[in-house]
C-alpha cells in the first residue's frame, strides 16, 4: 500500500490535501474501526475463535480450475499489494511519530481488520462473474451493483480504483524504487524507471494468471527471506525482546512517565500505519480473491485465506521491522523513514543490512506495481472496457505512468490518489455494513457444514439466488471439480 506523502502543498494540494486532511486524520481511521469491530462483533470474534482454520485452507489452497486462479495464487497477489513499501518504511514513521506504543495499535487494528478482510473477500467471491474469456472477475463494484443495487455507487468505487491503483500508485512505487537506488548506488533514476517498467511489462502482458503466477513464484520468496534476516536479528538479540515487548504495552497504554504524552500520538500513528499497510476495507484485496477458484468450494474459504493475508503483513512482517528498529534504537539511532530501517539492519548485521532493504524495497514494491494492475484489470469488464481498446488503455497508461513516476516528483498526483482512495474506501465500507446480514447468513452455512464433518459447499437453491441477486451459473455447478 502506497504511504499518504508528506510533501510541500501545491496549489491543487492547498483544496484537495483539506479533504484528504480530515479523511486519513479522522473518518477513515473512526469508519475502518468500527467496521473492524462491527464484522467481530457480528462473527462472534471468527479470527480469534476459528484462528487455525486458516491455516487448514492454506494447505489446499492450490487448486484451481481453467475458470480463476488458485485461493494460493489470489493469496499471493493480495500480499503483493499489502506489502510493499508501507511494511519498511511506514512502520518506520510510525515509531517515530509515535513511540513504540504504536506497534501495539498497529497489532490491535490488524486483529479486528482481519474481520473487514474477511467480509469483503467473502463478498467479492459470493459476487463474482464470468468475464469474455471464462475467467472470474469481481470485487466491490460487483457486490455493489448486485448486492445493493446500485450501480452508481458501484461505477464511483470502480473509477476510485481504476485511477489509483492503475495509474498512480503503481508510480509511487517505482518513484521509491529509484529514490532508493539512485540514493544507494547512484543509479540514474530514468534508466531505473525503464528496467522497471520493461520487467512490468513482460508480466502484465500475460494478463491475471500470469500476474497470479508472477506473485505465486515472487511474494514466499520475498517474504521468507525477509524474515528470515529479521529472525536472525532477533535471535541474536533474544535477552533483549522482552524488553523491547514490554516498551511496547508500557508506551500504549501510558505506563512509562516519559511516554505517557505520546499515548495519543501512538493510537493516532499505529491505527494509520496499520490501516495503509493490510488495507482491510479498502476494497483492492476482493478483486483478487473474486478471481480465485476457492476450495472448499464456498465464498467462505476465500474470506478465511484474505484474512490470513492481514494477518502475515501486519502481525508478522510488520511486527519484524518494528522490533529490528526498536533494537537499534535503543542505541540512540535517530533517522527517519526507509533510512531507520536501513541503519536498524546495518548496525545489526553491517554495511550490507543496508543493501539488503534498498533490495527488499525493490521486490516489495515491484510486486506491489504487478498487483495494482491486477486490481485495475480486473475491474475492465465492469467499466465496460473489457476489449482489445481499453485493455490496451490500461497498459499503455500504466506502463507510461510507471516511467513518468520514476523520474518526476507527484505531489498534486499523488493527493489526488489518496483522495481516491479515501473516497473508495468510504464507499466500500457503506456496502459493507449494508450487506453484514448476508455476510453473517453465509458464515453460518460455512460452518454448520463444517462442524458436521462436511466439505463447505455452497449451493444456494433458486430462491436464495433471486434473493441474493447472485449471476446465474456461478455457483450451480459444483466446484469441487478442480485439478492441482
Amino acid at each position: 500500500m502506497v504511504e499518504p506523502s508528506v510533501i510541500e502543498p501545491s496549489v491543487i494540494e492547498m483544496w484537495v490535501g483539506t479533504i484528504n486532511g480530515y479523511l486519513w486524520g479522522s473518518v477513515l481511521i473512526y469508519l475502518l474501526s468500527a467496521c473492524g469491530i462491527w464484522f467481530t462483533v457480528r462473527l462472534k470474534g471468527l479470527q480469534f475463535r476459528r484462528f487455525f482454520h486458516m491455516f487448514t485452507i492454506l494447505k489446499s489452497s492450490r487448486k484451481s480450475s481453467s475458470q480463476g486462479i488458485s485461493s494460493f495464487q489470489a493469496l499471493c497477489t493480495s500480499l503483493a499489494a499489502r506489502v510493499g513499501t508501507g511494511n519498511l518504511m511506514g512502520v518506520a514513521v510510525a515509531i517515530s511519530l509515535g513511540g513504540a506504543g504504536a506497534v501495539f495499535w498497529m497489532w490491535l487494528i490488524a486483529l479486528v481488520g482481519m474481520a473487514t478482510a474477511f467480509a469483503e473477500s467473502t463478498l467479492g467471491q459470493l459476487y463474482k462473474e464470468r468475464d469474455s474469456n471464462g475467467n472470474f472477475r469481481g470485487g466491490p463494484a460487483y457486490y455493489m451493483s448486485k448486492g445493493l443495487n446500485n450501480k452508481k455507487l458501484a461505477v464511483t468505487f470502480s473509477l476510485c480504483l481504476f485511477f489509483g491503483y492503475g495509474f498512480v500508485f503503481s508510480a509511487v512505487q517505482a518513484n521509491s524504487i529509484t529514490s532508493a537506488f539512485n540514493g544507494s548506488y547512484g543509479f540514474n533514476p530514468l534508466y531505473t524507471g525503464i528496467a522497471i517498467t520493461f520487467g512490468a511489462g513482460f508480466i502484465v502482458m500475460g494478463g491475471l494468471k500470469n500476474i497470479a503466477r508472477f506473485a505465486e513464484l515472487t511474494v514466499p520468496f520475498m517474504g521468507l527471506l525477509y524474515l528470515i534476516v529479521c529472525f536472525g536479528v532477533i535471535w541474536m538479540n533474544i535477552e533483549k525482546v522482552p524488553m523491547v515487548i514490554n516498551d511496547i504495552f508500557a508506551s500504549a497504554l501510558g505506563l512509562k512517565e516519559a511516554g505517557s504524552g505520546l499515548v495519543g500520538a501512538a493510537i493516532v500513528q499505529g491505527v494509520k500505519r496499520g490501516l495503509y499497510s493490510n488495507e482491510a476495507g479498502m476494497g483492492s484485496a476482493p478483486n483478487a480473491a473474486a478471481a480465485a477458484e476457492p476450495f472448499p468450494p464456498h465464498p467462505v474459504s476465500q474470506g478465511y485465506i484474505q484474512m490470513l493475508a492481514v494477518f502475515f503483513d501486519t502481525i508478522v512482517i510488520c511486527s519484524c521491522t518494528a522490533i529490528l528498529i526498536l533494537l537499534f534504537k535503543e542505541t540512540g539511532g535517530d533517522a527517519h523513514g526507509v533510512q531507520l530501517t536501513q541503519q536498524a539492519l546495518a548496525y545489526q548485521v553491517g554495511p550490507w543490512g543496508g543493501d539488503f532493504i534498498t533490495i527488499a524495497i525493490l521486490l516489495f514494491a515491484f510486486t506491489s506495481i504487478v498487483a495494482n494492475y491486477a486490481y485495475a484489470d480486473n475491474n475492465l469488464k465492469y467499466l465496460k472496457m473489457d476489449n482489445l481498446l481499453g485493455r490496451w488503455f490500461l497498459r499503455v497508461g500504466f506502463l507510461l505512468m510507471l516511467v513518468f513516476g520514476s523520474v518526476a516528483t507527484l505531489p498534486e498526483v499523488i493527493a489526488l490518489a489518496d483522495l481516491s482512495t479515501g473516497l473508495m474506501t468510504v464507499v466500500n465500507v457503506t456496502a459493507l455494513f449494508m450487506l453484514s446480514k448476508v455476510v453473517v447468513k453465509i458464515t453460518k452455512d460455512y460452518h454448520q457444514q463444517q462442524d458436521k464433518g462436511l466439505l463447505p459447499t455452497y449451493l444456494p437453491d433458486e430462491q436464495e439466488q433471486h434473493t441474493l441477486n447472485l449471476t446465474k451459473g456461478i455457483w450451480q455447478k459444483k466446484q469441487n471439480e478442480t485439478s492441482d
